[in-house]
């Protein structure tokens, strides 16, 4: 009997002792728990930090975006995925691979999976590129690019005057195929122009296509990389005391380019005037919405519209409205910017349009600078012209469509749509 109660004594101790075990462990595996949550929260808190645009403000966005535990779980895996393939790269390729090209790719694989055409990580050496592109001065050749989107290769839209390309013999209407040994085809616009950049005296071999379909022929040139500096207007007196200023993008410097070819043709006396927007493919929104307020009626020249539902007005005072009559130039690669500029003479009646059906490129894309010196572009709002008009994939329809004649072009330089716009305004 009284074995029997010893035995019965250690049995409840004993299961007493495996309880508390049970309760601690319990407790330890809570607190692990909730101290790694807080790690992942606080991670998160910090990339957010880190990816928040300079030029835009995130608070709203902030509060709208909701963290839960599931989230958190998910990004714990991508990580932990992303981790185990790099490590069987670097245990099982052939070939060593630096952890940084590693981490290239993934950015820009991040940026591909939106979806987005114009969406782009740039590593900080790109992003300095770039920068310097659009204040009008780089090291290339010199001429514009525009990614055809039937052929999918960069198609060359223009070529600035006294520059390797021009020296070369690129032309117009080119199709970029090959840059050095490596094809181009659907490649990013801007990788491909990075690579056609280049340290200054050294050469670029480009494959070229030339002509239209069924009769195309592929050129090969080697072109050298000089300093460019970009001169994104040009302007000129035409007969009848017309004048004509054509602008090639808008860039920070064009705003004052333009001003000044406007001053001296008022100055000489200018009774009409054209604007040649053709093969424009845009550029600053800033830089075209100052150029409208030299043109423009008191009202708004263009607004845009995020995923929100926010809206940003761009509108004019008047003081500056020209009063003379205009017609503005357009064809099939003029976009964006020049859409918007287009768009608003035609909504206020300021101007006739001649040539054909514009781009149609009705949406904004911003760019976010990043702590190590890199940046990311998306796109973050439609644009609507002050009418309201979407042009997006739509375009702009002149008011009088009129095909470039080519040919005449090539063998006298006659440009049809000029010398319709002359016509029209010396009536």
């Amino acid at each position: 009997m009284n074995n029997n109660k010893k035995d019965f004594i250690a049995g409840m101790l004993t299961a007493f002792i495996m309880c508390l075990v049970l309760v601690a462990i319990i407790l330890c595996v809570k607190v692990a728990r909730e101290k790694g949550d807080e790690k992942a929260e606080s991670f998160r808190t910090r990339e957010e930090l880190d990816l928040s645009g300079k030029e835009e403000d995130t608070e709203e966005e902030g509060k709208k975006e909701k963290v839960d535990e599931s989230s958190i779980v998910r990004d714990k895996d991508v990580q932990q995925k992303i981790e185990y393939i790099e490590k069987l790269i670097h245990k099982n390729y052939i070939e060593d691979v630096d952890k940084l090209d590693i981490a290239e790719g993934v950015y820009d694989g991040l940026m591909d999976s939106i979806g987005d055409d114009y969406a782009a990580y740039y590593s900080p050496e790109e992003w300095v590129s770039m920068q310097q592109s659009t204040q009008g001065i780089y090291y290339g050749i010199g001429a514009y690019l525009q990614k055809d989107q039937d052929l999918l290769y960069p198609r060359i839209t223009g070529v600035i005057a006294d520059t390797p390309a021009e020296e070369a013999g690129l032309k117009e209407g080119d199709i970029i195929e090959k840059v050095g040994e490596e094809d181009v085809f659907d490649m990013e616009l801007t990788d491909v122009v990075t690579m056609i950049k280049g340290e200054e005296g050294t050469y670029v071999h480009l494959t070229i296509v030339r002509g239209e379909a069924g009769n195309r022929e592929e050129k090969e040139f080697d072109v050298e990389r000089r300093k460019v500096e970009t001169p994104t207007v040009s302007w000129e007196m035409k007969e009848n005391d017309i004048a004509y200023i054509k602008i090639n993008e808008f860039d920070t410097v064009t705003v004052d380019q333009f001003a000044e070819a406007l001053a001296e043709a008022k100055g000489n006396r200018m009774k009409a005037l054209i604007i040649d927007l053709r093969s424009n493919p845009g550029g600053s929104l800033s830089a075209v919405v100052d150029i409208a307020r030299m043109l423009l009626p008191q009202g708004r020249i263009v607004y845009t519209e995020d995923k929100y539902g926010k809206q940003n007005n761009y509108n004019c005072d008047g003081t500056h409205e020209i009063d003379v009559p205009m017609a503005v130039l357009v064809n099939g690669y003029s976009a964006s910017a020049s859409e918007i500029l287009a768009g608003a003479i035609k909504d206020y009646k300021k101007g006739t349009l001649i040539g054909t059906t514009t781009f149609g490129k009705g949406i904004v894309q911003q760019i976010f600078t990043l702590e190590d010196g890199s940046a990311v572009k998306l796109t973050v709002s439609h644009y609507y012209t002050p009418n309201g008009n979407d042009i997006h994939k739509v375009g702009i329809e002149p008011d009088v469509e009129l095909e470039f004649d080519n040919d005449a072009y090539e063998k006298d330089e006659t440009d049809n749509q000029l010398e319709k716009a002359i016509e029209l305004l010396s009536k």
